[in-house]
């Protein structure tokens, strides 16, 4: 069965002691609370926070990610982190390709591709983004932009590979604009990208993948989204700042 999974995508924000208390906020929340036993928890800070959320993960009941990664092994790329030393530090997810990334930086679906080699070679599981903005939306080309990012940033990699991946579908018009995806938009979405890695892989690899909502996700919406049946989670942005918000959407499974 695959996991429900909540991710939270802390992106450029807090302080040390901030990112501090809101660990100790989510542990002290998961002690009173159970998550589902088919649900999963990962927490994605800022690098140089990762020790300190990793330390704290021994004792927990989350993993820990990365929110992006060097598509290089190693080398002269000064302010970069490699795969290898998320390995080195037991870092177990990595997300690649956020419209962030795609959008400020310029990542390329072949950026991605290589970055995802790079994870996979340290054994670190991709968190792989994919979504249209909203001139993409409004064109109805949403379907061909999300299934050119997933043939060309993943369809290289083998089906035992692939198996190793989390997609997360961000609806790019739906993140800090407070609009977001209707539980139908999501679901339609949802099953298209995992009907397009079915016609690739095959209907058992494509129903092992989990497959993420990654656009304004909050406390209010997230059961209903959750209901869908090719929606198994969510990467979290604002709402995975506040301990209370981030785990009560945990809960929603």
């Amino acid at each position: 069965m695959r996991k429900n999974i909540v991710a939270g995508n802390w992106k450029m924000n807090k302080s040390f002691d901030e990112a501090d208390d809101l660990v100790n906020g989510i542990m002290e929340l998961l002690e009173k609370k159970e998550l589902g036993k088919n649900t999963l928890m990962i927490l994605c800070p800022p690098f140089p926070y990762l020790e300190m959320v990793s330390d704290y993960s021994n004792d927990s009941y989350f993993m820990v990610g990365a929110q992006n990664v060097n598509d290089n092994e190693k080398g002269a790329y000064t302010g970069e982190v490699s795969a290898e030393m998320l390995s080195s530090m037991d870092i177990e997810y990595c997300i690649v390709g956020h419209s962030e990334r795609r959008a400020y930086y310029g990542e390329t679906d072949a950026m991605i591709a290589k970055k995802v080699d790079q994870l996979l070679k340290h054994e670190i599981r991709p968190i792989v983004c994919c979504g249209e903005v909203l001139e993409e939306r409004e064109a109805g080309k949403q379907f061909d932009v999300v299934k050119r990012q997933i043939t060309d940033g993943l369809f290289h990699l083998s089906a035992e590979q692939f198996k190793e991946l989390v997609i997360a579908y961000e609806p790019v018009w739906a993140i800090g604009t407070g609009k977001t995806a209707t539980p139908e938009q999501a679901q339609e979405i949802h099953a298209f990208i995992r009907k397009t890695i079915a016609d690739k892989y095959g209907k058992e690899v494509a129903d092992e993948i989990s497959i993420l909502y990654g656009g304004s996700c909050k406390p209010s919406n997230a059961k209903e989204l959750f209901a869908n049946p090719d929606v198994d989670g969510g990467l979290i942005g604002g709402a995975a700042l506040q301990a209370e918000d981030f785990v009560n959407i945990a809960l929603a499974f």
